[in-house]
Order: C-alpha cells, then sequence, then structure tokens
C-alpha cells in the first residue's frame, strides 16, 4: 500500500541503510532515480537531509527531523493496513523485534512458533541487540517491539508489561555450591568468575552488592557475551551470573543449575520488560504478538 509520495519511501530507506546505493538495493530502483527523489524532496524542504561523506550518508539536523515525521508516517500506514485487513477477518502485517540475547535463546523462539500457528501471514522479524541499542531502535522505527533487561528510560519508550525473575548464579551440577538453595555473593567471590560486562543490566544490578562485601575480586573473565557465559560456566568451579530466562533447556537436561542470589534485604531481581514507542497507535498485528508474548512471558515467570 503506497499511498504516499516515493520520496518519503526512499527517503526512510536510505535513512535506515546508511547509503543511497544500499537504499536502492533494497528498493529494487536504480541509484538514480532514488538520488533523484531525494534531492527533490531537499528543494522543497529548503534544506540538505544527508551529509554526504566518503563512508556513507548521515542524516543532517533537517534529516533527523524530518525522519521522525516519516516514521510517524509509515507506521501509521502500517497500522491502517493491519486495521483494514481485520475488516476481512485477515490478520496480516510485519513486525520487528529487538531483543536481547539471553531472550533469542528460548522466549522469542516460543513466541513466534505461537504466532505461526495463530496468524500465518505476519511476517516477524528479529535482531538481536544489547540493552542500551533497543530505546534507539524503537524511536527510530527500526523495531516495533523492544525485550531487554531494564533499558536505559526514555520519554520516547513506553513499557508494555514487566516480568520479574530471580538473579542467581549458574554453574556445573557437580560445582560444590550447586546443592544450595540460594548461595550469597560472598560465597560466590570464593570461585573464578565469570563477570557480566557493563552493556548488560547484569553488572548494574551486582556491582552495589559487591561494592558492599569490603574485599577486593578480580574476575577470571569479563564479557557481554551470554552464551559465552553459560558455556564456561559448565565447567567447574567457574561461576556465571544470569537470570533463569534462556536457560530452561541447559537447566533441563543437567548441563547447569541456577542457584537464586540471596542478601540481606532478599533475592536480587531483574527485571524483563516488553517495550513499544510511547504515543504511537498500534498496529492489530503488534497488538496480537503483544497478546502472545506477554501470556509466554507470565508462563515462564510463574515457574
Amino acid at each position: 500500500m503506497r499511498i504516499h509520495a516515493p520520496a518519503i519511501l526512499y527517503f526512510d530507506t536510505v535513512r535506515r541503510a546508511g547509503s543511497i546505493r544500499e537504499g536502492a538495493r533494497q528498493l529494487n530502483v536504480a541509484s538514480s532515480a532514488v538520488n533523484r527523489q531525494i534531492l527533490k524532496l531537499e528543494e522543497e524542504i529548503g534544506a540538505p537531509l544527508f551529509e554526504r561523506r566518503s563512508t556513507g550518508i548521515v542524516l543532517t539536523t533537517a534529516g533527523e527531523m524530518l525522519a521522525r515525521h516519516v516514521i510517524v508516517v509509515l507506521q501509521d500506514l502500517e497500522r491502517a493496513k493491519s486495521d483494514i485487513s481485520a475488516l476481512r477477518g485477515a490478520r496480516i502485517g510485519h513486525i520487528s523485534v529487538a531483543a536481547i540475547e539471553g531472550v533469542c535463546a528460548s522466549l522469542l523462539p516460543a513466541v513466534i512458533l505461537r504466532m505461526g500457528k495463530i496468524a500465518p501471514r505476519i511476517r516477524l522479524t528479529a535482531q538481536m541487540m544489547g540493552s542500551r541499542a533497543i530505546p534507539d531502535a524503537l524511536n527510530d522505527g527500526r523495531a516495533d517491539v523492544g525485550i531487554t533487561f531494564s533499558p536505559s528510560r526514555t520519554p520516547q519508550v513506553r513499557q508494555a508489561h514487566v516480568a520479574k525473575f530471580k538473579l542467581g548464579a549458574i554453574m556445573a551440577p557437580t560445582h560444590p555450591l550447586a546443592h544450595r538453595q540460594t548461595v550469597t555473593l560472598s560465597a560466590c567471590c570464593d570461585y573464578p568468575l565469570l563477570w557480566a560486562g557493563p552493556n548488560l543490566s547484569i553488572s548494574a544490578l551486582l556491582e552495589p552488592h559487591m561494592q558492599t562485601l569490603g574485599r577486593t575480586v578480580e574476575p577470571m573473565l569479563v564479557t557481554d557475551s551470554i552464551d559465552l557465559t553459560r558455556r564456561l560456566a559448565m565447567t567447574p568451579p567457574l561461576i556465571g551470573f544470569q537470570t533463569p530466562i534462556g536457560l530452561e533447556t541447559m537447566l533441563e537436561d543437567g548441563k547447569l543449575v541456577h542457584v537464586p542470589l540471596e542478601t540481606a534485604r532478599g533475592p536480587i531481581w531483574s527485571d524483563l520488560g516488553i517495550y513499544v514507542r510511547a504515543g504511537r497507535s498500534l498496529p492489530g498485528a503488534v497488538d496480537l504478538f503483544l497478546q502472545v508474548l506477554i501470556a509466554e512471558l507470565q508462563g515462564q515467570e510463574s515457574i
């Protein structure tokens, strides 16, 4: 459904692609035709929209202002397409999801399979991102839905749902601490640690508790990779720190044990949130996806 001027779609595609050539390839249109539309748009607005560099193009201030408008226009068009399809009883549309690494391992596959059964004509795109990048992806239209632990909160992003999970130590079943119901951070520090990097919310949750220990601890490894931490934690006496999300298969297969951390104030809780762009009227397809996602998340939260 292309009811807007081609220049709007061309501008948005080039903005996302980072170059006119790549944007033209995605549009399956000649680069010269895309460039003419961009130049025409710049002439009508009276200001350059892109700064052309040898490495590609970046938005100018005027380009950023226009981008905010175009994002709203195209997302509203997607909602209109979804609403019109609903009148015919059809469930169609496209949903772009940005999720952290741990969610991509288990939660998201379950939701995608469920969506495939109830709405097979809805197309999904999934991108793995860090917690800090997801709000920007929602704001600039690269993602419709974001799933992440404790992102930086901005007025442009709205929390649609939140679930709480206990942060715990993960280790091999043969580890000396594996039989405990809960474990303290101090007890974990007697063993080689796999520490979360600064881009993970786990690091921010643990740092205040580490500072109260009154001891200096040098982790064996600091990494932003959830998967690397899980793989190394299977070798005793290494210990990593994560929530149970994404560990389901490893826990069931007996490859890892998740022991909740306990402090003087109780467990350490980590909030997994579902986010959308604030102020946006969600298309029916996105709303349906949120319903399926929230139901799956609530099921895992109760385990």
